[in-house]
């Protein structure tokens, strides 16, 4: 099969993203059955969106002229599984850029929510009760973000108007920023009992699986609230069901372990935890970010510049 006119697969008509070079042949997949096309002619494959990993790459093993594999979520870890199969030299690139704006919000709402009591209340409208009261807010809190990457900087953007008393950074490795300093996160012991909110958006690696342990949540002080806006098995569900059923931390989560979280599973209706079904990204803000983003990637390809949002290079 002639391979002049390489391929790109795409989750999206090709005629919805303005800006595309013409120098591919662009084919739709969004992780159906059947390619669109032969795997073998394809050099940029955007990942569907939203997908199990086990579509994902699916069609990575056929792909021997991969030039680049882009993602459509900041997170890569759904990938990870069959970058074996791909050549020495495949880029693997996030879409670092799209869903810092959406993220960051989700974890405010999901902060004030649990904070003011909404959850309560939405259930009290529904009986038609009125739960007046003193309810807890933002402002004086001391909050602690954990992953400060785009998405951790951005949280802390939406963070800056509310007058909280402290905000913390934690990252892999330590730095200075603009902001402040950002902690590593062999700092947590000391910095987790004096937070009152602890926003998790980091990425999902061998190093943060799991963070969110039994130690951890204990060395929380009573009465905080967890916010993961990371991935669900950043932590630990068993030991975070624990502390909740006790009365001593709240949550609110938009990512769970497992995930989507199970009929009958104990964390549904533990106290004090607030759920929403992995939206952090799926606003109405994704798809044009998206857009924006590959057509610009595919125009540096086009013209032999270096793609953006590599993060890894396949050995």
């Amino acid at each position: 099969m002639t391979t002049e006119t390489p391929d790109v697969w795409l989750p999206f008509p090709a005629e919805e993203i303005e800006g595309l070079p013409d120098s591919f042949r662009y084919r739709q997949w969004d992780g159906e059955e059947t390619f669109p096309a032969d795997p073998a002619a394809c050099v940029f494959y955007v990942t569907p969106y939203m997908k199990s990993p086990a579509v994902t790459v699916r069609p990575l093993a056929a792909m021997p002229g991969l030039r680049v594999v882009q993602t459509l979520t900041a997170g890569i870890d759904h990938v990870l599984g069959g970058l074996g199969d791909l050549r020495p030299g495949v880029r693997l690139c996030n879409a670092r850029g799209v869903h810092e704006a959406s993220t960051a919000e989700l974890a405010l709402t999901l902060t004030l929510a649990s904070l003011r009591g909404i959850p309560g209340m939405v259930r009290g409208q529904d009986r038609e009760e009125w739960r007046s009261g003193f309810y807890a807010a933002l402002a004086d809190k001391s909050v602690l973000i954990i992953g400060y990457g785009a998405i951790g900087a951005a949280i802390e953007d939406r963070l800056a108007p509310f007058e909280c008393e402290r905000i913390e950074r934690v990252a892999r490795t330590a730095r200075t920023t603009a902001r402040g300093p950002v902690h590593a996160l062999a700092d947590l012991p000391q910095l987790l009992p004096r937070a009152d909110v602890v926003i998790l958006s980091t990425p999902l690696t061998d190093e943060t699986r799991g963070l969110a342990d039994a130690g951890f949540l204990g060395r929380m002080k009573d009465g905080a609230l967890l916010v993961n806006v990371a991935r669900g098995p950043v932590v630990d569900t068993n030991s975070l069901v624990l502390e909740l059923e006790s009365g001593r931390l709240r949550a609110a989560l938009d990512v769970t372990d497992p995930e989507p979280l199970p009929s009958g599973h104990p964390l549904w209706h533990a106290p004090g935890v607030l759920i929403t079904p992995h939206v952090g990204g799926s606003s109405s803000a994704f798809e044009p970010r998206a857009k924006r983003l590959l057509a610009r990637q595919l125009r540096r390809l086009a013209a032999g510049e270096p793609v953006e949002n590599t993060v890894l290079i396949t050995e």
